[in-house]
């Protein structure tokens, strides 16, 4: 794929960027984190271990799948970025321009945020908050309206991939790709998770608006060949990337297979329809994962300890609300 996109690639951050007074391009700044796959995969565990049937019909079943389509979502970038191979615009790789005004603990996080290596199209983070909001939106059918769950999705969404040019990271083109293949990623995952709002000849919108609270289609879902697919793209991507040697996108390569594995396994620990995890039982395993998967980028040096780490960091999350309540070594998935 590589000269199919240029590496000028028409709009970038830097004129806007330059228009913008400085407090607004410091707040978009923040706004970036809202798509980082720390807070996202973060985000996505919670939902899934502590929202109840006020969320969802089946709150277990809508928040792994909900992974699994981010998971789908990184490894579809994996895959374009290897691919495409193009840098990012000039005034990622710096110096940065930071503000006089910023405290000095605040000058390093915005140098962190607005400096960054790797290829750039299409924009993960785009790509990701595309991916991430839109399957929150669909899974947790039952938190407010269709209408205005998706409009919450698309706007923070839109925020994050403007952020990226504004803090000329991306060109323009770069996050509008990224938006696109995140909505595509979604329907095609939550289609292969079987989702029945999504069925070959539906419509999702309108089974979505008509389908009575006691009809849930999230009791349908089960995220297993969303995972395995996820694995499957990954590990082309890191064929790709190893062809081009791309090392930094073998590691983000592995980390998807491992991501995509551990989602599997761990959710053949589950049943699905397990209650919310306690908040006690929570936070020893959060802490522990927390640190495999800190661990898994700091130790990326290692590809080995970084692929053992992140899977047993997912096959954690996934199983933990087996765990919690006591199924494990029972019936399960695996049955």
């Amino acid at each position: 794929m590589t000269g199919l996109v240029s590496a000028e690639r028409g709009i970038g951050g830097t004129a806007l960027a330059d228009a913008l007074p400085e407090i607004v391009v410091v707040v978009f700044a923040a706004v970036t984190h809202l798509a980082d796959p720390w807070f996202l995969f973060a985000l996505l565990a919670v939902g899934y271990w502590f929202a109840d049937d006020r969320f969802a019909g089946s709150p277990r079943r809508a928040g792994a799948t909900a992974i699994a389509v981010v998971t789908c979502a990184y490894a579809a970038v994996a895959v374009a970025k290897a691919g495409f191979a193009v840098p990012r615009p000039p005034g990622a790789t710096g110096p940065a321009d930071v503000p006089t005004w910023l405290p000095v603990l605040l000058s390093g996080w915005y140098e962190g945020q607005v400096l960054s290596d790797g290829f750039g199209f299409p924009s993960g983070h785009a790509t990701g908050g595309a991916a991430a909001y839109g399957a929150l939106a669909l899974a947790y059918d039952r938190l407010w309206t269709l209408r205005r769950r998706a409009v919450a999705a698309v706007a923070v969404a839109v925020a994050v991939a403007a952020s990226r040019v504004v803090i000329e990271v991306h060109y323009a083109v770069d996050v509008i790709a990224g938006l696109l293949l995140g909505a595509a990623v979604v329907a095609g995952a939550l289609a292969l998770a079987g989702d029945p709002r999504l069925r070959a000849g539906g419509n999702a919108a309108a089974d979505a608006v008509a389908a009575p609270s006691a009809d849930d289609p999230t009791a349908a879902l089960d995220p297993t060949l969303a995972f395995v697919l996820a694995a499957a793209v990954s590990a082309v991507a890191a064929g790709i990337a190893v062809a081009g040697g791309h090392t930094g996108e073998v590691v983000e390569a592995g980390i998807g297979i491992a991501t995509g594995v551990g989602g599997a396994v761990g959710w053949r620990f589950v049943d699905g329809d397990e209650p919310p995890v306690p908040v006690r039982v929570a936070v020893p395993p959060l802490a522990v994962t927390g640190a495999l998967w800190v661990g898994a980028y700091a130790l990326a040096d290692s590809l080995v300890v970084t692929l053992a780490a992140t899977t047993v960091a997912v096959v954690a999350v996934v199983a933990l609300p087996a765990l919690a309540d006591g199924r494990v070594g029972g019936t399960g998935n695996a049955v």
